[in-house]
This record gives C-alpha cells, sequence and structure tokens, in this order.
C-alpha cells in the first residue's frame, strides 16, 4: 500500500475530542493493551498529529503520528498499528516467522506467500480469514510488517502451506516508515527459541555431521548470530552463516516464491500447485480485481453475465485466460453463489433464469484487503473490456463535486483542522458544520431546528444588509448557505488512474448547432477529454454512425483541447449515441 510515495493533504494537531474517541477506538481494536500501553499509543499530553493523504492508488489514509514517528493508520474506520508501535509492543498481533531473504521482496510489493512461511515445533498461530497479524523475520520477534490473512490457519495447513498467505499493508522500509524517523527494528529475542521448520529438524538429524555449503541465500539458524537487520544485507547473512542443503534449498524456495510484480497467481507457484488450484486462484484475483476497480454502485443490478464478459474477462493479466470449467467451482454461477455465502454480493433472479448482481459490500474485509497487481495496474487501460468488434468499451469517470475553503469562510473550519484551499466532499463540510455548532453550543433551546447565529456564522454565511436581522438560521438554510459561500471544485476519477481534482465545475458534453457558408448546418461537440473521450475516437465512430463528413480542429482559446463538427444536424442523433453510451472508444487521459 505504502510501497510507493503518497501524497500528503493535510497534517494537524489533534482536537481534544478526537484524541479522547481515537483512545477508545484503540482500546476496542487492541482490548489486549494495559493502561499504561494505550497511554503509550495515545498519549494524553504530548504533540498527535492527524494527517490525511492519498496512496499511490489513490485510498484515502488517515495517519497519526506521535513525536514524528507514525503511530497508527486508519483506513475504512479501520484502524492499524506501524511497525514503530508494534516494536514498542511486539505481541500485540499474533505473528507468522518468514526468512530473512524474503524481506526485499516484501518492501517491493509482493505479498507473503505460504511456501515462504516457517513453521514452528510449536505450530501456527490460530487465526481466522482476514485477521490482522504481525510478520517477524527467523531469529528476531521485531515484526517488520502487516498483513491481513487471506485464509484461516487450518485452511493454510489444509492446503499444504501452499497459495498466499498475507496481503502486505506496510512494512518496515516502505514510505509510511520513511515518514518517521527510519530507526532500524531493534532485536527482540524469540521467547521459544529457535523457529524452524520440522521437516528441516528432522533432515538437520538424518544429516549431522556432514559438511555444509555457504551459498548466497544460505539463511542464520543460530539465535547467537547477529539478527539486527537494520544493519544485516543478504550478502553478510551468507557470508556467516553455514546451512545443510536441505536448509538452503527451502530458503531460495521461499524467497523465490515471492515474485515483485506477479502477487496473487507467482510463476514459482504454477509447479507445485495444482492447475484447477491456479485457475481458483486466478478467478478470485480477477473477481476482486473487478469488484474494487471496475464495477460502481450504479451500474447495479448487473447482469452477472455482463460481470463475467466485461469485467472479470478484462482484468485477467496479459498471456493468461480464464476457464471456469477447469476451476473447483465447474460453473460461475457457483462461484457467485459461494461468494455470496461470504457476503460480498448478493445475486438475485430479477426475471426468470436470468440472474443479476443486486448489491456489493465494498467494505467487507477481501475487498479492502485486496491489493491489485502492479502490472495490472499499469495494464489496466490496455486491458479494458472489448466491445463486439474487439474494440474497447468506454466506461465513465467516476465525478464527485468538492468545495473549497475561501478565506472568508476559512474561521469556520479552522476548528476542524481545515485550512483555506482545502478541499471537501459536501458530507464532510456538512459534518464539519455539525461538529461546529455542537461544538459551541448554537442549538436553539426553544426549537431545535435553528441554529443561533454567532459571530463567526454571521460574518461567514450572512450578508451585510441580514447581519443585524437575522439572529437564527434553519438547518437546511445553513447547510445550504455555507455550500454557497464555498468555492466549486470537483474530483475526476478514471479507472485504473489517481483522482484528479480540478477548480470549477465540470462542464458537460455540449453539442450545438451552427450555421455556416451557403446556408449549411452543422454540429459541434466540445469538452469530450473532459470524460476521457478521445476526439479523433470519438469522430471516426460518428462519422461511420451518422455517414456523413467529420473534421477535428483546435478549440478556439485552447491549446490542448479539440472540438468535433460534424456536418448537418445531427444532434438528436449524437446525444442518444452518448447518453445511450454506446459508444467504443480508447479512453483518453
Amino acid at each position: 500500500m505504502f510501497a510507493k510515495a503518497f501524497r500528503v493533504r493535510s497534517n494537524t494537531a489533534i482536537k481534544g475530542s478526537d484524541r479522547r474517541k481515537l483512545r477508545a477506538d484503540v482500546a476496542a481494536t487492541f482490548p489486549t493493551l494495559s493502561a499504561e500501553q494505550l497511554s503509550e499509543v495515545v498519549p494524553s499530553k504530548e504533540e498527535l498529529n492527524v494527517i490525511k493523504l492519498y496512496t499511490h492508488k489513490g485510498d484515502a489514509v488517515t495517519v497519526y503520528a506521535n513525536s514524528r514517528n507514525p503511530v497508527l493508520f486508519e483506513m475504512g474506520k479501520t484502524l492499524y498499528p506501524t511497525v514503530y508501535t508494534l516494536w514498542a509492543h511486539p505481541d500485540l498481533l499474533p505473528a507468522f516467522t518468514t526468512w530473512p531473504p524474503v524481506l526485499h521482496k516484501l518492501v517491493g510489493g509482493a505479498d507473503l506467500m505460504l511456501p515462504g512461511v516457517v513453521v514452528p515445533s510449536s505450530g501456527l498461530p490460530q487465526v481466522d480469514r482476514g485477521t490482522l497479524c504481525a510478520i517477524t523475520l527467523v531469529g528476531n520477534r521485531a515484526p517488520v510488517a502487516i498483513g491481513i490473512a487471506t485464509m484461516s490457519t487450518m485452511e493454510m495447513l489444509a492446503a499444504g502451506m501452499k497459495g498466499k498467505g498475507f496481503t502486505v499493508l506496510h512494512i518496515y522500509m516502505d514510505q509510511l516508515w520513511s515518514f518517521g524517523d527510519k530507526t532500524c527494528p531493534p532485536t527482540i529475542v524469540s521467547l521459544e527459541g529457535e523457529p524452524v521448520t520440522e521437516h528441516v529438524e528432522e533432515e538437520e538429524q538424518d544429516d549431522k555431521g556432514e559438511e555444509g555449503r555457504v551459498s548466497e541465500n544460505s539463511l542464520p539458524i543460530d539465535p547467537s548470530l547477529p539478527t539486527d537487520i537494520g544493519n544485516m544485507s543478504l550478502s553478510e547473512t551468507a557470508e556467516s552463516a553455514e546451512v545443510e542443503e536441505s536448509e538452503e534449498t527451502s530458503a531460495n524456495e521461499a524467497a523465490e516464491t515471492i515474485e515483485e510484480g506477479n502477487l496473487d497467481v507467482p510463476q514459482e507457484l504454477e509447479d507445485s500447485r495444482s492447475p484447477q488450484e491456479q485457475m481458483d486462484a486466478l478467478l478470485h484475483q480477477c473477481f476482486f480485481h473487478a469488484l474494487k476497480c471496475k464495477v460502481k454502485k450504479s451500474e447495479l443490478p448487473l447482469l452477472t453475465s455482463t460481470f463475467l464478459s466485461n469485467y472479470i474477462f478484462s482484468c485477467c493479466p496479459k498471456g493468461q485466460q480464464i476457464d471456469i470449467k477447469k476451476s473447483s467451482y465447474k460453473k460461475f454461477s457457483k462461484f457467485l453463489q459461494s461468494m455470496q455465502e461470504q457476503k460480498i454480493l448478493q445475486v438475485k433472479e430479477l426475471s426468470k433464469g436470468v440472474e443479476s448482481i443486486v448489491d456489493v459490500d465494498w467494505r467487507h474485509d477481501s475487498i479492502r484487503s485486496f491489493v491489485v497487481p502492479e502490472i495490472a495496474a499499469s495494464e489496466l487501460p490496455a486491458q479494458d473490456s472489448k466491445g463486439a468488434d474487439g474494440e474497447q468499451l468506454y466506461h465513465p469517470p467516476e465525478i464527485i463535486p468538492l468545495f473549497g475553503i475561501s478565506s472568508k469562510m476559512a474561521p469556520l473550519f479552522q476548528e476542524s483542522g481545515y485550512k483555506k484551499g482545502s478541499t471537501l466532499s459536501s458530507s464532510e463540510v456538512r459534518s464539519v458544520v455539525i461538529n461546529y455548532v455542537k461544538t459551541n453550543e448554537l442549538v436553539d433551546e426553544t426549537n431545535k431546528n435553528f441554529v443561533k447565529v454567532n459571530p463567526i456564522l454571521c460574518d461567514c454565511l450572512l450578508k451585510k444588509s441580514e447581519q443585524d436581522k437575522i439572529s437564527k438560521l434553519k438547518w437546511d438554510d445553513l447547510l445550504s448557505r455555507c455550500l454557497d459561500q464555498l468555492q466549486p471544485f470537483h474530483q475526476v476519477t478514471f479507472a485504473g488512474h489517481e483522482p484528479i481534482v480540478r477548480k470549477g465545475n465540470i462542464d458537460p458534453i455540449n453539442i450545438t448547432i451552427a450555421q455556416r457558408s451557403s446556408n449549411k448546418k452543422v454540429t459541434i461537440i466540445k469538452n469530450l477529454e473532459l470524460y476521457g473521450l478521445d476526439p479523433q475516437t470519438v469522430a471516426n465512430i460518428l462519422q461511420q454512425k451518422a455517414q456523413a463528413s467529420v473534421t477535428v480542429t483546435t478549440l478556439p482559446g485552447t491549446k490542448d483541447r479539440a472540438q468535433v463538427q460534424i456536418q448537418g444536424n445531427q444532434i438528436n442523433h449524437l446525444a442518444k449515441l452518448l447518453l445511450g453510451m454506446q459508444l467504443c472508444v480508447t479512453p483518453y487521459h
């Protein structure tokens, strides 16, 4: 999640009420913390900042930083500890151990695969699917990463410790760690001694007395060896360790299992997994990829056949192909039934024999924790769904109106940590106004439908002619006046791309009729680029649809905008085509 640089939206000191709420949320999320430990994580008086940021994939994250180090981060109303917090409280989460060579793969953005997990003699921690876990290295209990378990402990063992085990959210040496003081993990000695797999111990006994062989990827198994990973390179580890050939093979296999850039279906596992297991993994990857990046709430209900052909197939990585008959489900309806049992989505038969997806729980842990593979994300525009003629189907962008804080309105939003120039959604504006009214006790005692106007509300919302006449405002009037006084912005999000925030309201696609020489009429289309439509591609398609001459020219007064001109009065025909979304075009970014 933090493998690449993020964009900080705001950085403000936390308010007293928010600090108390955060303290209560941390206590509820991590009940094993004592009162003293809770005070260390969320101190009562020390400085604590609230940092709102966007990751490189556009996810909104709130980070809580204490003494410059980030201690917690929140995403989707769920709190997660950082590695800095886990170093102070290593037993806060159930921990799984991996080999040191795997670390640089995880830092590169890979998830942790089960072949890279070390099984101690005491057994693995008992966790359920979706449990937040810590990841440590052999010989050191200091966590180096946190991740969400993709299956329960019993399912891991039943799968023969094969497949993806954990979706990594945050790791030592990522951008969130770099936001702090960049200290290295401490050395915390293991409580149970040497955590090695049972089959390695058996092979050690069988091969006792044989001379070991040193290789570049040899791993330390002696607790007396250096375990401070902050000062230990892979080459240093190799020079200081001697292990049996069986251990070397196990370590190499563990390191190679995590292949950067191919997070969910690594090529190295193809030999060890059955074709059915590979197809199941590919189907799950494309399913969650489609729900997270493609399907929008406004598109529901969605035919299951359309979901499969236009969404899931389009998320399939290049060079691979989904064949449901080769999966364990055999039929797509059975696969959807399994997803419905996990309460990820809801499928209903709206008409006889035709099933549709009517609801999706986008807050489900499986969707929230899914990380789109880097290769899939970079190829998203090229691999979008295809039309009947092999052309790319157009998916409209998600457009959200935003509101910017002007210097006049800044005093009203200052208490909530917002400054001049900050942008908020309408719901965020509403929340700020309500909190301001309640904090300053401005609700009218005699009629709670009214709000008393204090000096700040008077200066921000009332005209000069109203300031001596109005002492109370209705809630609706208060909120509408507030939105009217804010500066209009809008956010445009194209599938697979980071959100783009622009000032002002977005212009609609404009279709007009103009008169030319010899009393000829032409139809002119403007503002296609704002909606991700390439004017030249649209012109080519409309030329075929309307059977008329089409030209593309630069929009007067602009340098990078174009307009499409079609011979004749085609306004009704064009409106039907655009509103009906019958265009198969290449998105324009």
